[in-house]
């Protein structure tokens, strides 16, 4: 079976892709109006809501980029990770009820009609819609970056593709993508999670066991061979230390609320009574799966330290590497094929996000209406955005050098400043102003953008997304108290009263 280890990865990836057109088009017989397209018509059940959550949330993140970062960085990224899994707790106990219930009352479909509905200011739900727009980009670009480099280091173990370009590998993987996103539309994005999150549990569980196994004294031995050729890197705070660490804490705990890939998932649910289900399945989907992103980046790095492989081409080599080499078979194909449906899927919500601010809030922000005919404009905004961020995913990798979980993070940045505050504490807050909100947000965007564009470097490490969310943040709520409280609509008040 060894001889044959990259027949069976390269045949379990082929299997899935064929099952990814499969979903698609059934998804499109389902596909009906732009509600169907976004939201999948508000009649999900938990198991499928759950494995939507944590699987879109973790991704190619945290599959690609987290090993890399891992490796890259040491204990760093584990403040990432872990942090993440409080942020589940955070969301659907303060804000997922609302965010159903508005979404019932007002027959929302994205999270700029949820901010509108609460601050009735089209300025707002503009602000909104273009910071998802801005982020997806970011975001999305990690999704088809993190694809291409596993298809990449798969086909190049091959005679027939061992020259095969990254740019051949983007282009690949963004064809599958818009096939997959435009037929089915999230319904096909949260059906193929269902299963994708039950592998992602599977083999996260399966290649923590492979992982303790590559040194005869499993992660010991691994943390002994770090901590005697660096030591820093396997410190609590890793290489980047600890305000770096202590900022991508409270970026991703607080963080997780203002996605809105995760807050339109909040509106998908059948029953309100389900989130008494979904936290847990969600919390313990992903805390299992995110065991392969520290343990792969460590065993990875002890291996190069202790001169058993020899140094990666790039860290976001490190799941692909391990994977081909030191994985069974099977499970390398399983992980592989779980590992492509998890990028797909998330990609996909995105595209959806992204689609609806294009398409619907934008639109209505503007001119008091969305478009006509939304459900084909959707799939045509699809497109181009999937376009534009395969373009910005090769500008950013070698242009920037970024990592995938660099630019994932700063993906999350731009949505956790934004729309924290806004989301967070406005659906909580009865005070929160319609002026605070669009202050907040305009200024998170100018910071974190402009710490982007101009590579400024920020003192002790401290990320670009935490100075943004600290100073929107800072804004909301100060804005907010000095106005005085205006009254809010019966339906509204009554929903913040629960």
């Amino acid at each position: 079976m060894e001889a044959m280890r990259q027949e069976i990865i390269l045949g379990s990836v082929f299997v899935y892709l064929l099952i990814c057109i499969g979903v698609g088009l059934w998804a499109m017989r389902r596909t009906k109006t732009a509600g169907d397209f976004f939201v999948a018509g508000r009649g999900l059940g938990p198991i499928i809501v759950s494995m939507a959550v944590f699987s879109s949330t973790l991704s190619g993140f945290g599959f690609v980029g987290g090993p890399g970062l891992v490796y890259a960085t040491g204990m760093s990224s584990v403040w990432m990770a872990v942090c993440s899994a409080l942020g589940y707790a955070t969301g659907f106990y303060l804000i997922s009820k609302r965010i159903r219930m508005i979404a019932e009352v007002r027959d929302t479909m994205s999270l700029p009609d949820v901010v509108f509905a609460r601050y009735g200011s089209e300025a707002a739900r503009l602000l909104t819609a273009g910071t998802i727009l801005l982020g997806v980009l970011g975001y999305l670009a990690t999704q088809i970056l993190a694809m291409a480099l596993v298809l990449q280091s798969l086909l190049t173990g091959t005679d027939m593709f061992a020259d095969i370009s990254l740019f051949a590998c983007v282009a690949i993987s963004s064809a599958v993508l818009i096939f997959y996103c435009v037929t089915g539309g999230i319904i096909a994005s949260v059906y193929t999670d269902l299963v994708q999150g039950i592998v992602m549990i599977i083999s996260g569980a399966l290649v923590v066991v492979t992982a303790a196994h590559v040194f005869d004294g499993g992660l010991a031995e691994a943390s002994q061979i770090m901590l005697a050729n660096d030591g820093e890197d396997i410190m609590p705070f890793g290489t980047l230390g600890m305000m770096a660490s202590l900022t991508w804490f409270f970026l991703f705990g607080l963080g997780l609320a203002g996605q809105p890939h995760v807050a339109t998932k909040m509106m998908m649910n059948r029953n309100l009574s389900d989130n008494r289900l979904i936290l847990p399945i969600t919390v313990f989907g992903y805390v299992i799966a995110a065991m392969l992103w520290v343990s792969v980046g460590m065993v990875m790095r002890a291996l190069v330290l202790g001169d058993v492989s020899g140094p990666l081409g790039a860290p976001d080599e490190a799941a692909p590497m391990f994977l081909s080499t030191y994985a069974h078979p099977l499970l390398a194909g399983i992980v592989f094929a779980g590992l492509f449906a998890a990028i797909m899927s998330t990609a996909d919500s995105f595209l959806n996000i992204g689609a609806a601010a294009i398409i619907h809030d934008i639109p209505k922000a503007l001119r008091g209406k969305s478009l006509n005919n939304e459900l084909f404009w959707a799939r045509l905004a699809t497109v181009v955005l999937s376009v534009v961020a395969a373009g910005f995913a090769l500008y950013s990798y070698y242009e920037n050098a970024e990592l995938v979980a660099l630019l994932g993070a700063f993906g999350w940045g731009t949505f956790a400043a934004a729309l924290v505050p806004v989301v967070l504490i406005g659906l909580n807050w009865k005070q929160a102003s319609a002026r605070a909100a669009v202050v907040a947000i305009s200024a998170s965007l100018i910071i974190n953008f402009s710490v982007q564009l101009f590579q400024i470097k920020i003192a002790y490490g401290i990320s670009a997304g935490f100075l943004s969310m600290l100073t929107s943040l800072i804004l909301f709520i100060g804005l907010s108290l000095l106005e005085k409280a205006k009254p809010l609509p019966k339906d509204i008040d009554r929903i913040m009263d629960l």
